[in-house]
């Protein structure tokens, strides 16, 4: 999985379960996509969270600007009001602070607020696209430091485990000059209130299969994860994922200095954050990480970055759910649920 029911925590709650964030130069703007409520999508989005778009400006991985939607209770129809508030600076990282609303209407309708910023939310086909059988065993081979366990698969009946799934999206399109730079990182979050008075951030999300890989569901690591903060990454879990890489690439004899290739993938991957330069094609390969397109091969790439070789799954971005929409806000429609 990407970040499907990523932990525990996650697990709680689908509607805060961020399954995959997107970054990608759309017909007016950068588009910022986050989907959650993944496997079903038919629960709409929590009326009491806040579900974040965090954006980095000045490259030192903490958030300068916040989109943040907010919901209403779901109606006889299915749908909910949508708030989207912008919030800059200090604000951007107070939880309390109103910042501005730039948009505001219904879930399933498209929506131009201030400035051109547009919004949509609603039910969509999962863009996402990745083979079980691929994932357990790249998983299971960095937890336990062996070469990954391939030998009773065939690539030819490679299935992907999302296929004709939905999740709910939130989808914003931001004219390039609103962000103020040419260079931008982006992440995802989800937050609840606490009974204290605070707030408890449910799930963050940026590149994908990072929590996936390096911290299996079945541990607390998975959990804690979704709580903390980019900024963060490096002190808390590089030392980790430094000696996962090492240890696993090491038994795969697939690099000459495993140690140094654990330290090369440790700064690959944090602090957790899709660069992107604004006005620019997105592109998430093994030599260029650029935003995240919604057909780009991400297990792919992340297999090879960590395990230092191919890892051919045996899919494409045809075996994704759905027909994606060549505009606003570009997801495919749902699929039919039984």
């Amino acid at each position: 999985m990407s970040h499907h029911l990523d932990s525990p925590l996650a697990r709680q709650d689908k509607r805060l379960d961020i399954s995959d964030v997107y970054l990608f130069r759309g017909t007016s703007g950068t588009v910022f996509v986050i989907n959650v409520n993944p496997l079903s999508g038919t629960d709409g989005f929590h009326p009491e969270a806040l579900y974040e778009f965090n954006i980095d400006v000045d490259g030192d991985a903490v958030h300068d600007i916040t989109f943040r939607a907010t919901f209403g209770a779901r109606e006889a129809d299915g749908r909910q009001t949508i708030d989207l508030r912008r919030l800059d600076g200090l604000d951007a990282r107070d939880r309390y602070a109103a910042g501005v609303s730039v948009a505001s209407g219904r879930t399933e309708e498209e929506i131009t607020g201030k400035d051109g910023v547009r919004v949509w939310a609603g039910l969509a086909g999962d863009p996402f696209f990745i083979e079980g059988s691929v994932v357990t065993a790249v998983v299971k081979a960095v937890a336990t430091g062996t070469p990954p366990d391939l030998g009773g698969w065939d690539r030819h009946n490679a299935a992907n485990v999302f296929s004709g799934t939905n999740v709910s999206a939130i989808v914003i399109e931001v004219p390039d000059g609103a962000l103020g730079t040419s260079s931008i990182g982006f992440w995802g979050t989800s937050v609840l209130p606490t009974d204290a008075g605070g707030w408890r951030q449910i799930n963050r999300c940026a590149q994908p299969l990072v929590n996936t890989i390096f911290n299996p569901d079945d541990t607390e690591r998975s959990s804690e994860y979704n709580t903390t903060q980019p900024v963060q990454d490096h002190a808390i879990y590089g030392a980790l994922v430094e000696k996962l890489t090492a240890d696993v690439v090491g038994a795969m004899g697939t690099h000459p200095d495993p140690a140094g290739h654990g330290r090369h993938v440790r700064d690959l991957l944090f602090p957790d954050i899709l660069r992107y330069e604004i006005g620019t094609a997105a592109e998430f390969t093994v030599d260029r990480r650029n935003g995240r397109n919604l057909t780009d091969c991400t297990p792919e790439v992340m297999f090879r970055l960590v395990l230092n070789t191919p890892i051919d799954m045996g899919l494409d971005p045809g075996s994704a759910t759905g027909t994606l929409r060549a505009d606003f806000p570009y997801l495919s429609l749902p699929l039919p649920q039984s």
